[in-house]
């Protein structure tokens, strides 16, 4: 692994705690410097921080505050 992608992994919190998780990723990763933007979108889908994913919480907020508004009314 080169010390551009070490670097890139280690600044980024998220990143790093999913290569801890999921330990396959160093070999793929040490092998393969392409393989890190399937790493990111791996990592991104399974902490659900897909653009998707955002917008379905965004949505799921919404409707909690409109539930708290109807009952206070």
């Amino acid at each position: 692994m080169t010390y551009d992608l070490q670097h890139k992994i280690n600044n980024d919190i998220n990143l790093k705690k999913f290569l801890r998780e999921n330990s396959y990723w160093y070999k793929e990763l040490n092998r393969n410097e392409l393989s890190f933007k399937p790493f990111v979108e791996d990592m991104k889908v399974k902490y659900k921080l897909t653009p998707g994913d955002k917008i379905n919480r965004t949505i799921e907020n919404i409707n909690m505050i409109q539930s708290f508004l109807d009952v206070l009314k």
